[in-house]
């Protein structure tokens, strides 16, 4: 290969115009223009400048017979599977990846195990980003028991959850248990629901909670047609007797949670 060549293909390989060569040498665009056209030959000390400025040897340059600058060789085979893996790696890094597993053993027709956990950037998220099955683990979920970020299920937990049974973050379902939560029973931080518990309460028929709002209410703030204030505590026979005498048919597992609230408000 020509010293003409291999000028050519270092300046393209950096990126730079002749004109912009020519000012790293201090000389005319039409010298650079000269030399890549093989009219003529750089001094020794532009030779030198050019070495240093492309990270070769003055040899490679000078010497037609040297194809590759020294220490430059081909990938092999191995090598080249290795950068395709890494390429691959860093695709996968920048569009992410969604882990999907779907368990051979179905039930009517669901995986008994469906998992979807991952990330995926610039990319729009679609149904089949959701674990549906039996048992779903995902970001999302959907089962009869779900786990998720966002899950919906018979049994479900996650930061946002729905279902018979519900824990989250935020949470709804016929029992709801979390922070914010909306139930038929709902007990939590703030618990809205037919009988509600928590710090803040709010239920249609019974509420208990540090605040409390409800047709039947226990609490150190409580409002509603049938009122139980803390005051300076209360006992757990204290809250039942009330909870009793104003709700005879209370089914009694709720009786004895609603009585264990009312009697460590705090």
């Amino acid at each position: 290969m020509e010293f003409s060549e291999k000028l050519t293909r270092l300046r393209r390989r950096e990126g730079f115009s002749q004109e912009q060569l020519a000012d790293r040498l201090d000389v005319t665009r039409q010298s650079v223009s000269k030399w890549e056209g093989g009219a003529a030959m750089p001094d020794i000390g532009k030779l030198i400048s050019l070495s240093e400025l492309f990270g070769v040897s003055v040899d490679y340059l000078v010497k037609d017979y040297l194809d590759k600058p020294e220490g430059e060789a081909d990938l092999d085979q191995a090598q080249a599977r290795r950068l395709e893996e890494k390429v691959d790696d860093l695709t996968r890094y920048i569009r992410g990846t969604i882990y999907s597993y779907d368990s051979r053993l179905k039930i009517l027709g669901l995986p008994l195990v469906s998992v979807r956990i991952g990330f995926a950037r610039h990319q729009k998220l679609s149904w089949d980003h959701v674990a549906r099955g039996v048992i779903a683990i995902g970001n999302a979920a959907v089962g009869v028991v779900s786990i998720g970020l966002i899950s919906v299920g018979v049994i479900s937990l996650g930061l946002l959850a729905g279902g018979l049974l519900a824990l989250g973050a935020v949470a709804f379902g016929a029992v709801a248990f979390g922070i914010a939560v909306l139930g038929i029973f709902a007990l939590g931080v703030s618990a809205v629901g037919i009988w509600a518990g928590g710090v803040a309460a709010m239920g249609a028929e019974i509420a208990v909670g540090v605040s409390a709002s409800g047709k039947i209410a226990v609490g150190q703030e409580a409002s509603g047609l049938y009122v139980l204030l803390w005051g300076d505590g209360l006992t757990a026979r204290e809250v039942e007797a009330f909870l009793l005498a104003h709700c005879p048919d209370l089914w009694r597992p709720l009786l004895r949670v609603l009585v264990l609230l009312g009697a460590h408000i705090h």
